[in-house]
């Protein structure tokens, strides 16, 4: 069908999914696990594959940074493990050559800030994300919300149940301006049915969409917004890396 054309650029989608620039441009010598964990868990990635039977395999370059590839044995099943870069355009660019060097089954883990009074800490899985990044419009054509995929969404759902911890599926927000989060704007979320806001849930569900690959999040809540007149950022998550991690690992595997 090609693109579609619209006088607001953010608005044009192509359904063209080879680009002048591939993932796989680079013509990498490398072959990834079919599956992956894609988390936001900061340097704690990098703590787990010091202390576990896991190896580098690559290096993604980015002009900021450099992401160890890793691949990790789990459960006798070989998992690729890779910290994802905060933004929905980063992070969107690095599943996206992940997902075009082998992997098709991805489960990712982040801190959300909260929008209702959900204590620090909670983890939470999103069903639905509301498009308000930029990224996802260069995956899928413009909508308001996406659906993240149900196929995921069970294995985090089974994973919870056995660690015998309560699920709980929520709307999130995700959007690029960190500190445009305004009152008004809040406000307008919460009576959208939003229950978190973070920064990349709705462009993964959409690349991973446009890629036919399934992918789903666990979210656990960190700063809150449920008071818009006294923003609290509490202790960010508190500890809640190293299980966010355990869940991950724990889902992809029954994926499938």
């Amino acid at each position: 069908m090609g693109i579609i054309k619209h006088e607001i650029p953010i608005l044009e989608f192509d359904t063209e999914k080879t680009a002048v620039i591939n993932p796989t441009h680079d013509r990498l010598d490398l072959k990834l696990p079919l599956k992956c964990v894609f988390a936001f868990l900061g340097e704690y990635i990098d703590e787990y594959a010091k202390n576990s039977e896991t190896r580098q395999v690559e290096t993604f370059i980015s002009a900021t940074k450099q992401y160890p590839i890793y691949v990790t044995k789990y459960m006798d099943t070989d998992i690729c493990l890779c910290q994802a870069p905060v933004g929905a355009a980063a992070a969107a660019q690095l599943m996206d050559f992940l997902i075009g060097y082998g992997v098709k089954e991805i489960i990712s883990a982040g801190s959300c800030g909260v929008l209702e009074d959900f204590p620090e800490s909670t983890f939470l899985v999103p069903y639905k994300a509301l498009r308000d990044e930029g990224t996802s419009y260069h995956y899928a054509p413009p909508s308001r919300f996406i659906d993240i995929d149900e196929k995921a969404r069970k294995a985090i759902e089974k994973t919870i149940l056995e660690h015998k911890m309560n699920y709980l599926e929520i709307i999130t927000w995700s959007t690029d301006g960190f500190f445009r989060e305004t009152k008004e704007k809040v406000a307008y979320r919460k009576e959208e049915g939003c229950s978190t806001v973070e920064m990349e849930c709705s462009a993964l569900a959409a690349c991973a969409r446009l890629r036919d690959v399934i992918w789903g999040m666990i979210l656990y809540t960190a700063d809150s917004l449920a008071d818009a007149e006294a923003y609290d950022p509490r202790n960010w998550g508190g500890n809640a890396c190293e299980y966010a991690l355990k869940l991950c690992l724990d889902a992809v595997l029954k994926i499938g």
